[in-house]
């Protein structure tokens, strides 16, 4: 370990923690040996839901503040019900909670539309900052959008054509 030590002593600020003497927290705690007790509290009381909150099925209640500002609705709310049926550690849980959040924003322009309220989605997007400050990464993104939309109606167009031979 000394010769590791030696090794690498050159390197600005390494083992900068190793001397207890310059560590700088060290004058601001004050251990009182009551440092193993902090785990002995009373929880706090838990918010009563008022609208469907999902929670793990690896725990027994909620959690003490719960978010109740977007529940969860429509299609992409069956899927999140459906990914909470899955343990938190699985694909099964989190792929479909990214889904779910592509669901949404696709409700999300459709509740617009249905408003009256036509999105820009350019601004929306952030492609207005994208243009003015990397140009040359948004057009190969927008280059790569419209091979893969030319791929997949070539593909369509070949199986159409397959179907009425």
């Amino acid at each position: 370990m000394k010769q590791e030590q030696e090794h690498f002593k050159n390197i600005p600020g390494w083992g900068i923690d190793a001397d207890a003497d310059n560590e700088p927290t060290y004058p601001m705690k004050n251990y009182t040996g009551d440092d193993h007790q902090r785990s002995n509290w009373d929880r706090p009381a838990l918010q009563k839901p008022s609208v469907e909150v999902l929670h793990s099925n690896e725990r027994p209640t909620y959690s003490a503040v719960i978010g109740e500002t977007v529940p969860p609705t429509r299609l992409s709310g069956m899927v999140r019900r459906y990914a909470f049926q899955f343990s938190e550690s699985s694909y099964g849980h989190w792929l479909p909670l990214l889904l779910a959040d592509r669901i949404n924003v696709v409700e999300g322009i459709a509740d617009d539309l249905a408003k009256g309220k036509i999105p820009n989605i350019f601004v929306e997007r952030g492609w207005n900052a994208e243009w003015k400050y990397n140009r040359p990464v948004l057009i190969q993104k927008m280059v790569m959008a419209a091979a893969t939309l030319g791929a997949v109606l070539a593909l369509y167009q070949l199986k159409k054509r397959i179907k009425t031979k």
